[in-house]
C-alpha cells in the first residue's frame, strides 16, 4: 500500500497544502480525511504507486504529501490530486485550494482567514506585524514544514514582500 503516516515522509518529499477559510466540523475532518485516505491509498504516476500520506493540522489545513525518491509524480497525478480536491469542496462546501486566502495566527494564537485585500489593510493599519505568525502554503517540502517555514513570523515569508506592515503599497521600505 502505497500510503504511509505522515511522519514516516521524508523531509524531501513533496508537499501540497491546503486551507479551509473556516475550521472544519469534526464530522468535516473526519469525511476529508477517509476521502484523502482513499484517493492515496490508489494514487498513481504513470501506472506506479505514489507513496504518499496526509496530514490534517489546526483543523483547517490539509498537508498532503508524495515521496518523490519511492516514485515521482507526474503533471497528470498532481492534476488528479486537485481534482479530487475540487470534488471535496463540493461535497463539504467548503473551499480548500483557493490562493487569495492569508492564513495567520491572531493575538490569542488562533486561526484566522481573511482574503489578501483584508489582510492588506490589517498590515498597513497595523493590525499585524512583522512577528505576527502566518501559514506559508507555498512551501513544497515536507522538510520546510518540519523546519518551521510553514507556520513562520510574517517578516520571514513572502507576506512581508506582499503586505508591507503599517506602510502604504508601493512606499519605500526602511
Amino acid at each position: 500500500m502505497p500510503a504511509v503516516p505522515f511522519s514516516q515522509i521524508p523531509d524531501d518529499a513533496r508537499v501540497w497544502v491546503f486551507g479551509a477559510a473556516r475550521p472544519l466540523s469534526d464530522d468535516e475532518q473526519r469525511r476529508l480525511a477517509d476521502h484523502v485516505d482513499a484517493f492515496i491509498a490508489q494514487w498513481a504516476a504513470h501506472g506506479s504507486p505514489v507513496v504518499g500520506g496526509r496530514d490534517l493540522r489546526h483543523g483547517q489545513f490539509l498537508l498532503v504529501a508524495a515521496d518523490e525518491r519511492a516514485t515521482g509524480v507526474s503533471g497528470c497525478s498532481i492534476d488528479t490530486l486537485f481534482r479530487t480536491l475540487g470534488d471535496l469542496e463540493r461535497e463539504l462546501g467548503v473551499p480548500l485550494r483557493d490562493g487569495g486566502i492569508v492564513f495567520f495566527r491572531d493575538e490569542h494564537g488562533a486561526v484566522q482567514a481573511e482574503p489578501r485585500p483584508a489582510f492588506r489593510k490589517r498590515a498597513l493599519s497595523g493590525g499585524v506585524g512583522p512577528d505576527t505568525v502566518v501559514f506559508d502554503n507555498t512551501v513544497t517540502q515536507v522538510g520546510d514544514v518540519r523546519a518551521g517555514r510553514w507556520e513562520t513570523p510574517l517578516a520571514r515569508a513572502w507576506h512581508a514582500r506582499a503586505f508591507p506592515v503599517g506602510q502604504p503599497a508601493g512606499a519605500p521600505q526602511a
